[in-house]
């Protein structure tokens, strides 16, 4: 219970938020330096993430559009899934989690 405990970079998932759009960084008010980012600022950010040693990133999807049957988290077009697809072209060794809901 009192054994000293290390953290570094490989115990780390980044999380990031993905929204419709191109060139978009919209920082979260309530979250302070952290962005919902489009796909392409995404996959840059991925990119800096692997560069530092972080093994993984978490996606969650900001649609423009949301409904009770949230197809979003499961459409072949939703947000995160086309942020999962442009990381793994770019960066295919950086593990993608996905928040599906």
């Amino acid at each position: 219970m009192v054994r000293e405990n290390i953290v570094n970079t490989n115990d780390l998932i980044y999380p990031l938020f993905a929204v419709p759009g191109e060139s978009v960084a919209n920082e979260v008010k309530s979250m302070p330096g952290v962005y919902q980012l489009s796909v392409d600022k995404i996959v840059e950010t991925a990119k800096e993430v692997y560069d530092l040693g972080i093994p993984a990133i978490l996606l969650f999807g900001i649609p423009d559009d949301k409904d009770t049957e949230t197809t979003g988290a499961w459409h072949d077009c939703g947000i995160v899934q086309k942020a999962t697809t442009a990381v793994k072209e770019a960066v295919p060794d950086l593990l993608a989690v996905r928040d599906s809901a």
